[in-house]
């Protein structure tokens, strides 16, 4: 089955690149149970490190490639050995439990903990697939196991590429699919107040499992904040200087409205899930907050798109 992108003639499009006149195209024709497509569709552009990276060269190369995680492996043999995510770091950074290495290991000493080797704190357990098996395989393992990342290895154990939510997404972007985002949409938003602290924010994500907050002042929403965004600021030159050999209260206590970088992008709950997903590739966003006379009535993200896609 081919899996690249979907060509349609112009008179079939709006301007936004968005099908008229177009049947639904149902999800599972999407979705191959052959073995070995899930190769048509991961991503082969895959950095990887070596074990004894330290955390901060680690947190360079996330924030150099725009990668939220990064397989590890044995440098002689280049053998998964581990993943660390954007997740891994702030918890390590924020506070979270991988934040008792540096108390524990390190006595506290957080200049030393960031130059501690990334096997301090990578994931050893990764849950990973094979050249052979097929997307159904990628999305079923995704949900069951509730990861948005999968490397994927050769007979070797070496990491040839990886498969993501986002591919997922691309495979819906630009399709007309019948549903809207309203039936896949999280309603039940947990939000912050655009004085919160970082410091406060990064273990509400950590204790919560969440990857992202919507912020709201005044009871606007004014943007996102992601585990991303969080392990920017930390491991930004200025204020990584202050939290390893100054005051590291000062930088936990910066509000997060301070890391917003970009205006909101959002939809309506009544858009079908193939445009949102457009709208998320072309806007290189993870989310979409769901506006109704501008209330925020709730998000679609990467891993609804997975889950509409196996309902």
């Amino acid at each position: 089955m081919n899996f690249s992108k979907i060509t349609m003639k112009k008179e079939q499009q709006d301007p936004r690149g968005y099908m008229r006149n177009m049947a639904p195209i149902g999800f599972k024709s999407r979705i191959s149970e052959k073995p070995g497509d899930i190769m048509t569709v991961a991503s082969r552009e895959v950095v990887t490190i070596p074990p004894t990276m330290p955390v901060i060269e680690a947190v360079k190369t996330m924030l150099k490639h725009g990668f939220r995680r990064l397989p590890v492996v044995d440098a002689g043999t280049s053998r998964l050995k581990g993943i660390v995510t954007s997740q891994d770091i702030v918890d390590f950074l924020g506070g979270g439990q991988r934040n008792l290495i540096v108390k524990n290991r390190f006595k506290g000493n957080l200049l030393a903990a960031v130059n501690g080797s990334i096997s301090e704190i990578m994931e050893e357990n990764v849950v990973t697939l094979n050249e052979k098996d097929s997307l159904k395989d990628a999305m079923d393992t995704m949900i069951k196991e509730n990861i948005g990342g999968i490397p994927i290895l050769d007979a070797e154990e070496r990491v040839k590429s990886i498969i993501s939510e986002r591919d997922f997404v691309f495979l819906i972007s630009g399709i007309i699919t019948g549903k809207t985002i309203d039936e896949y949409m999280s309603k039940n938003i947990v939000t912050a107040p655009s004085d919160m602290s970082v410091g406060v924010a990064a273990k509400s994500m950590i204790n919560n499992g969440f990857r992202r907050l919507p912020v709201i002042r005044d009871n606007v929403l004014i943007g996102i904040i992601t585990a991303s965004d969080i392990m920017r600021f930390l491991g930004s030159g200025d204020m990584f200087d202050r939290l390893v050999t100054g005051n590291a209260r000062e930088v936990f206590e910066v509000p997060i409205s301070t890391l917003i970088r970009r205006d909101v992008i959002f939809t309506k709950s009544d858009v079908d899930l193939g445009e949102a997903a457009s709208i998320m590739l072309d806007k290189n966003v993870g989310s979409l907050p769901v506006l109704e006379d501008g209330e925020l009535k709730g998000i679609i993200t990467e891993r609804d798109f997975v889950r509409a896609m196996a309902d």
